[in-house]
């Protein structure tokens, strides 16, 4: 009887902040995200070039999660908010553009972030209502959510995909 109330004292100390610090700093990650770094190339210092296949969400995912939270020192909670929309925008131009290759740029600024997708269709990716959306349309949604700016611009050849968020100044 009253089992619950048992587990419950066991979870109660584990504060938030903690849970998600020891979600994304796990030593795996860091190695691989490290190795990734040196595999493909840094996206703050220019535009990383990768394959437009599924396993490059992955990734991707890794480049900004060394950039945000190891070269930039922000949140844990940033880290995450920011590699769960690079994970979206990657997964549009892979899965809407059929181009071969898209880039990853990353820049910093006072007070700001800056993350870019750029591909090669000048398709436009679209802000779908909520109840029409299917898992893979929830991208640009989830984006308008968590970033504090977006958009997409339109270039030459091709497009560039991008969203910012705010920072506090170092």
């Amino acid at each position: 009887m009253g089992g619950m109330a048992g587990l419950e004292g066991i979870e109660q100390p584990r504060g938030q902040g903690r849970a998600t610090a020891a979600r994304w700093s796990p030593a795996v990650e860091d190695e691989r995200a490290l190795k990734a770094l040196e595999l493909f190339g840094n996206p703050t210092e220019a535009e990383v070039p990768l394959p437009s296949r599924p396993e490059s969400a992955a990734t991707a995912r890794r480049l900004a999660q060394v950039v945000v939270l190891r070269h930039w020192g922000l949140t844990p909670k940033m880290t995450e908010d920011a590699v769960l929309l690079v994970s979206e925008l990657v997964g549009n131009a892979v899965r809407h553009t059929g181009a071969r290759v898209f880039g990853l740029r990353m820049r910093r600024r006072r007070g700001w972030i800056r993350i870019e997708v750029r591909d090669p269709s000048r398709g436009l990716p679209c802000l779908m209502p909520v109840q029409d959306m299917d898992i893979s349309g929830r991208g640009l949604f989830l984006v308008d959510k968590l970033a504090d700016r977006w958009g997409v611009d339109l270039l030459p050849r091709g497009k560039t995909t991008w969203f910012e968020m705010r920072v506090p100044d170092r």
